[in-house]
């Protein structure tokens, strides 16, 4: 299950819906905005 720091709401609530659901189908952890960085480039990336 992944999981969105609520530090990083305004961040995340600010992404497509598209993208919010990439991100939370990958079972991803994200404390960090660094990690949502990574998170959408790999998305970019097609990892």
């Amino acid at each position: 299950m992944s999981y969105v720091s609520p530090a990083l709401e305004k961040q995340f609530e600010s992404l497509s819906i598209d993208l919010k659901n990439e991100i939370l189908k990958r079972d991803v952890k994200i404390y960090t905005l660094t990690d949502l960085i990574r998170c959408l480039q790999d998305i970019v990336d097609g990892k």
